[in-house]
């Protein structure tokens, strides 16, 4: 009984595991495409609400630090690599937890894209643009900051994570 048990969490832990790693090949495919192909802030449209772009975030969400002289790179990646840690072991401490465990793996895949390209890069390279001028009173022309697909999984699992929660709660509230 113990070693199906075992054998099951390991299954899962693969499982979420394989979701994070493909969050990451995506994200990196991504950034590839766009760094062969676009120069710093060469733009694309796409639709009227959408570009293409090429940017690099020194700093973290919505650049913040991005001027911090350099210390933010290892800072952040510091924080990434933690992050990294503390989700492969909360992942093998709770491998049947469906949506936690979906929502810690793309946050685990988002997270180590964005390690790998301040690794790589010393900044994050963004490229989703979007931008609606009811933005422009709370960003430059309406432009919400560029982010990536590991920022997309990101705010995909922070939202799964929260939803979890909420769940949580009205379970334990019957």
């Amino acid at each position: 009984m113990a070693a199906t048990r075992s054998s099951k969490a390991r299954t899962n832990l693969l499982l979420w595991l394989g979701i994070a790693a493909l969050w990451l090949i995506f994200d990196q495919f991504t950034k590839y495409l766009i760094v062969a192909h676009y120069q710093l802030y060469q733009s694309t449209t796409v639709t009227s609400f959408f570009n293409v772009v090429r940017v690099h975030n020194y700093g973290a969400a919505f650049s913040f630090l991005a001027g911090a002289g350099g210390w933010q790179r290892w800072f952040f990646m510091g924080i990434g690599i933690g992050a990294g840690a503390f989700i492969i072991w909360m992942l093998c401490r709770h491998p049947g937890q469906k949506l936690f465990s979906f929502a810690m793996a793309c946050i685990l895949g988002g997270a180590i894209g964005n390690v790998i390209d301040r690794i790589w890069h010393g900044y994050v390279i963004d490229m989703l643009d979007f931008h609606w001028s009811f933005l422009s009173p709370l960003f430059h022309g309406g432009h919400f900051p560029a982010f990536n697909i590991a920022d997309t999984a990101i705010t995909i699992g922070a939202a799964c994570l929260i939803l979890d929660e909420i769940l949580r709660v009205k379970r334990t509230a019957k």
